[in-house]
């Protein structure tokens, strides 16, 4: 078995594995570059010079998608439709869901899906998907075997999510005999080595500090997909009194998780609002039976000054434009629950003063999707691999210092297992 990253051995993000045994081939992740423009002839450009992504080859077998992350998953759309795709259902079914509200984000029409601990045979491979605890939701690491090897990729992971159980379980039962080990390393260079990382239950409990110290509306600012935070905000509000107030994009992804215990926009805790700029677009793509299946609980301009005061709505930008929620405002406070490097992009530069004008203060409170560097070396010990090659981060040389057997490749560099 052969192995090759095309992208991800030196950056965090636009993640593209090789894999080769008996001449044939499999992908994991084709992802988009973090640092990618927003343009789509600039994208296409991106594309890994893979033998079948430009022409048909039948030694290329598919590609396997680690989870819902555009920077695992954002280049798929630029490969030809018929080279078959593997992705877990559920994330599948959520970025089918929103794709709806984000067109060209996600075209994969017909994939084969994966399912946690069960092996799947594709040609000379057998993978096998592992559940593991991220940010994204229904996310998998991936044990790939042929030719008497064992490759493990990691995908992204962490151990202090709201299933961190995946985490101990792997920890306390890895599977055994593993050559190589593809390990992501987001954190490391990026926060402190033996710091503590904040829970999602740590988070929960800081939420409700913020919204009990908050006399009006209280915005959060966070991403419709991470899943966990959107429990975390929603246990935190109903342990505070407060109503969480959702947009339809954020009420068709919860229900695409086709989960009962996460919040759906039928629940009474949740009441669904919808900005201008939204109105228009549902209009637009017509789009009015995701309005119908969410509108029971559905509030209105009129309705927002009687609820500000017990209500935590969440933010998107859209929302500046929204002339229904400029008699709410007064006593408005906000949070901020992603990732601090997006604060330096135009997009949140904007609101960032649209925050000021309004005289709405604003604070960070985040944790990370993925593991600390205390976690990533639980994780290496556990699985106990004959070679450890980084990637995912932009530190691979700092690999050493921690872990052992550390093997660096550059992007685009064969080797052999």
């Amino acid at each position: 078995m052969k192995l090759c990253i095309h992208r991800g051995t030196k950056e965090i993000g636009g993640t593209c594995v090789e894999v080769e045994a008996q001449g044939k081939r499999l992908i994991l992740d084709v992802g988009l570059p973090l640092d990618a423009p927003d343009d789509e002839n600039v994208q296409k450009t991106l594309v890994p010079d893979i033998s079948g992504f430009s022409a048909p080859d039948d030694n290329l077998l598919g590609v396997v998608i680690s989870h819902s992350h555009v920077d695992h998953y954002g280049l798929a759309r630029h490969i030809p439709q018929k080279i078959p795709v593997w992705i877990g259902q559920a994330a599948h079914t959520v970025l089918t869901a929103a794709s709806r509200y984000a067109p060209n984000d996600y075209a994969v029409t017909d994939p084969h899906f994966l399912i946690g601990d069960i092996p799947v045979e594709i040609g000379p491979f057998r993978i096998t998907p592992y559940r593991v605890d991220h940010s994204a939701f229904d996310a998998y690491a991936l044990l790939i075997e042929a030719d008497g090897k064992r490759v493990f990729y990691s995908g992204d992971f962490r151990g202090h999510g709201r299933t961190a159980k995946r985490f101990e379980m792997m920890v306390a039962r890895p599977p055994s005999g593993i050559d190589v080990l593809l390990m992501e390393g987001t954190s490391i260079g990026r926060v402190e080595t033996d710091g503590r990382v904040e829970t999602e239950n740590d988070l929960e409990n800081q939420f409700i500090h913020a919204f009990k110290k908050t006399k009006g509306l209280h915005f959060v600012w966070t991403s419709s997909q991470n899943i966990d935070r959107l429990v975390t905000i929603f246990r935190a509000a109903k342990r505070t009194g407060r109503l969480f107030l959702i947009d339809l994009y954020t009420a068709v992804v919860l229900q695409a998780t086709g989960r009962d215990t996460i919040p759906q926009s039928s629940w009474s805790d949740v009441r669904l609002y919808i900005p201008y700029r939204q109105r228009v677009f549902i209009k637009k793509r017509r789009l009015f039976d995701d309005l119908d299946r969410h509108k029971v609980n559905r509030v209105y301009p009129k309705d927002l000054p009687s609820l500000a005061g017990q209500a935590v709505m969440l933010f998107r930008p859209l929302l500046m434009s929204d002339n229904g929620i400029q008699e709410s405002l007064h006593g408005a406070a906000l949070t901020y629950s992603m990732w601090k490097g997006y604060l330096d992009q135009d997009r949140s530069v904007k609101v960032l003063e649209w925050l000021d004008n309004h005289g709405i203060s604003w604070t960070p409170l985040h944790t990370s999707g993925h593991a600390s560097v205390a976690d990533l070396r639980k994780f290496a010990s556990a699985l106990a691999p004959r070679s450890l090659v980084p990637i995912h981060s932009f530190e691979p040389d700092r690999f050493k210092d921690y872990f052992d057997h550390v093997m660096c490749y550059d992007d685009g560099e064969w080797w052999r297992v």
